[in-house]
């Protein structure tokens, strides 16, 4: 196969790849807790025709200052995900949460498993425990009474409850976040959940406002950290780079055209 036709082929799939990534960027824009995703390559392997500093002579001391290498292409090696903070969606919905720094909610599935979300958009379910928008319970679980007029989470996690006929309010619970050594090691399940990997490393759970853990706001929910105008920019790069990488095989394909029709 001509080189220049599977480099370029190796081009138009990189540019496939990224323009995937943004366009899934793009489409959860407005998703709670959402973190953008930036897609990395990295160049393939050279075909080393001749070594950079290869003997040019007999004379040991004439060497090539540069050498021959052949590109193969490129190949996309992640999706990394960006840990920065969305902006606050004010609600004024007592059961929205938002975590202003680092950590994230915690909640249980219906397999007893631990997940992990920057989405604070929380309700009750049937027996006032509070729950995600997928129905997950938070962990550590909170229950509100039936008979509560209001609810009251502090920007350290303490949630109170005033009670009908009682001013004063009662603690029914402590909200935690878990922080990871690696954000970006954690593993995207859908649903705005992470799920712990082992390049993330394991989950330190604590208060909100206890060391790098950030503190909680209510009434707010985070919204997503995509940029709309850097992902539009990208997308145009992304089809222009494709278009480039289509001309290059095109130009391969003609040359290889004009040289059988004259042999």
């Amino acid at each position: 196969m001509n080189r220049a036709l599977y480099v370029a082929k190796t081009g138009l799939e990189a540019q496939d790849f990224r323009l995937t990534t943004i366009s899934n960027n793009l489409a959860n824009a407005n998703t709670f807790g959402y973190k953008t995703a930036r897609a990395e390559f990295q160049d393939l392997m050279y075909q080393n025709i001749r070594q950079p500093g290869a003997q040019a002579t007999q004379n040991a001391e004439n060497t090539y200052p540069s050498g021959i290498q052949m590109g193969t292409g490129v190949k996309a090696v992640g999706v990394q995900k960006i840990h920065t903070d969305g902006n606050a969606v004010v609600s004024n919905n007592q059961f929205d949460v938002m975590i202003q720094g680092k950590g994230f909610f915690q909640a249980i599935d219906q397999d007893g498993n631990i997940l992990y979300t920057r989405d604070g958009s929380f309700q009750l379910n049937q027996n006032g425990d509070l729950v995600t928008s997928s129905g997950f319970l938070v962990e550590p679980n909170i229950n509100v009474p039936l008979n509560s007029t209001e609810v009251i989470i502090s920007p350290d996690g303490i949630v109170s409850a005033k009670e009908g006929g009682n001013p004063d309010p009662i603690q029914i619970g402590q909200i935690t976040v878990a922080t990871f050594i690696n954000p970006a090691g954690l593993e995207s399940a859908g649903k705005n959940f992470f799920l712990e990997t082992l390049a993330s490393g394991p989950p330190n759970v604590k208060n909100p406002e206890v060391e790098e853990a950030g503190s909680l706001l209510q009434g707010a929910v985070e919204s997503s950290n995509v940029n709309t105008v850097e992902e539009l920019v990208g997308m145009i790069e992304a089809q222009r780079t494709y278009e480039m990488n289509s001309k290059a095989i095109s130009a391969a394909d003609g040359m290889m055209q004009y040289l059988n029709n004259n042999v």
